[in-house]
């Protein structure tokens, strides 16, 4: 590096896009060569008392079953000596990240593609199977983020020291420690990360009320439980209303009205921070039931959208935020009649009104929040979606919002990216009782299509939603949603990407018949019930 008064900076190819661009906003000028300069901001070679670690993602198509690998397989792949299919994929990366990786790991003998940063996506998706290797704030939601070694950076308990795509960055040179220009510490700051995990159906009624009796108020949760509690927002869509003078649940009738005020404990026991009351059955028990609900929420710190004690109320977005980021949710009921819907004066549901909604998400946009929007919708039990169900809610996402879901749907149906938004038409049950009533969609192994649960994990960061995670669950026992093995795992994503039209949708040969696919429940009666006078919570 040359010797000058006026310092200069030059700035070596492995340098991410962002940082790059911080050195060229600065005073100091930019040397072309590393000869001519005094400074130099590349990758740190221990000399520099300050620097910066840069996260890189390893990344794929959001339509890829494969959920991570390990650092050793990724070493393989590179060195090209893996023998796992997918080190066949064409490995996608600006030439900055190809640099970077080179000095690192040596010079690659992988099938690495080379382009901007702002086609590296498209060209990905266009070359599917295919990932990629990039900095975390290239994140996007159409991106799906692997694991290696068990690590993911869009998850709370990342650990960048047990990380192996980190890369650090430096300033060095004479004079170093005087020039104005300083490096942030990092590009992923763990204070600024958010994560809201969505859930569909949900209704503490019947087979899983019984259940909850016999085996215990929090069995529902024994399995999932932990993906609820580790999420920085959980969001239910609980359909029915709590009533102190609601009966013992009975199994073997199809009615529901409400459900005990002691099961509450189960939304106590996952952390539960926001429930939706768009649902078709929260008036079922009338008025009185649903006031006395709500009042229940509030006792137990439980906020709530999408209906309320009145119109007004129920047309409330629900306003939080989360280490930085502002989440915005709203909800409505477009279902078929007799639609529980709030009044002027009367409790119920929000009714859709298209208008409205795109109005009130315009401006919550405006005003720097991120809008959910959230839909009790006509139901149906195919993995494909109404025409006219698409067309409404890509209302909601040609309005601006980020993330719309539906809650209605008592199996998943698909899914896709519109303007720029996250559309899941439905995620099927939560907690609630079915298992028997719907034979499984093409490409799915043979069990009852209600057994089948999709919690979706949404990402936000510095202000963006940036990713979505899809766990998957299969039910149990009337009750206990389990996560799913890996095999069954893979033939949900694989069926649910082709009914979304992104994957070939492979048929799945049906196993012999046998005599039953799921478990009966077996039913004692419950002791005798003494109905309790309905009284309202005290504040």
């Amino acid at each position: 590096m040359a010797e000058s008064q006026d310092p200069s900076i030059w700035i070596g190819p492995a340098v991410p896009d962002e940082l790059r661009e911080l050195a060229k906003s600065s005073s100091v000028p930019i040397s072309a060569s590393p000869a001519a300069a005094s400074l130099e901001l590349d990758l740190d070679t221990g000399q520099a008392l300050d620097g910066s670690d840069w996260i890189y993602v390893l990344a794929a198509p959001f339509p890829t079953v494969l959920d991570g690998v390990t650092a050793e397989e990724l070493r393989a792949a590179w060195t090209g000596t893996s023998t796992k299919p997918f080190a066949s994929w064409p490995l996608w990366m600006t030439g900055s990240t190809r640099s970077a990786l080179s000095e690192l790991w040596g010079e690659t003998t992988a099938v690495v593609r080379v382009t901007d940063s702002n086609q590296l996506l498209d060209a990905a998706w266009q070359h599917m199977p295919s990932w990629a290797i990039l900095p975390f704030e290239s994140v996007e939601p159409r991106w799906k983020v692997l694991a290696v070694d068990g690590q993911s950076p869009i998850h709370k308990d990342f650990d960048p020291e047990r990380y192996p795509l980190k890369v650090r960055f430096s300033i060095s040179g004479d004079g170093a420690d005087r020039v104005l220009l300083r490096l942030p510490g990092t590009n992923r700051e763990a204070s600024k990360l958010t994560t809201i995990l969505m859930s569909g159906t949900s209704a503490l009624v019947r087979e899983i009320a019984y259940q909850m009796e016999v085996q215990g108020i929090a069995y529902p949760a024994q399995d999932v439980g932990d993906w609820l509690r580790e999420a920085d927002i959980v969001h239910i869509s609980h359909e029915t209303s709590f009533d102190p003078a609601c009966p013992p649940p009975n199994p073997l009738k199809n009615r529901f009205y409400c459900s005990s005020p002691k099961y509450i404990g189960l939304f106590d026991a996952v952390g539960l921070d926001v429930v939706e009351l768009t649902g078709n059955h929260i008036m079922d028990n009338g008025s009185a039931s649903m006031l006395y609900t709500l009042e229940l929420y509030r006792q137990h710190g439980i906020s709530f959208y999408g209906g309320g004690a009145n119109l007004r109320e129920a047309q409330e977005p629900l306003l939080m935020e989360r280490h930085g980021n502002l989440i915005a949710f709203l909800g409505c009921n477009f279902a078929e009649p007799p639609q529980p819907l709030a009044g002027r004066d009367l409790p119920g549901a929000n009714p859709c009104d298209w208008s409205q909604l795109a109005q009130q998400i315009a401006q919550l946009r405006q005003q720097g929040y991120i809008p959910i929007v959230t839909m009790q919708y006509k139901e149906g039990y195919s993995p494909i979606v109404m025409p006219w169900q698409s067309i409404d809610f890509r209302r909601a996402a040609e309005a601006g919002a980020a993330i719309v879901s539906g809650s209605q749907s008592h199996v998943p149906l698909q899914m896709e990216f519109y303007n720029g938004a996250f559309i899941h038409y439905g995620l099927g049950n939560l907690f609630f009782g079915q298992m028997a009533n719907q034979p499984p969609g093409p490409g799915l192994p043979l069990q009852p299509a209600e057994r089948y649960e999709f919690l979706d994990r949404h990402v936000l960061y510095d202000g963006r939603y940036i990713s979505t995670e899809l766990l998957t669950a299969l039910l149990e026992d009337y009750a206990r949603p389990r996560p799913m093995t890996a095999d069954e795992r893979g033939a949900l994503l694989q069926a649910y990407f082709g009914y979304s039209g992104w994957q070939p949708l492979i048929p799945t040969p049906a196993p012999e018949k046998t005599p039953t696919l799921y478990p009966l429940l077996k039913f004692v009666p419950l002791p005798t019930h003494t109905p309790v006078p309905k009284t309202t919570p005290t504040p």
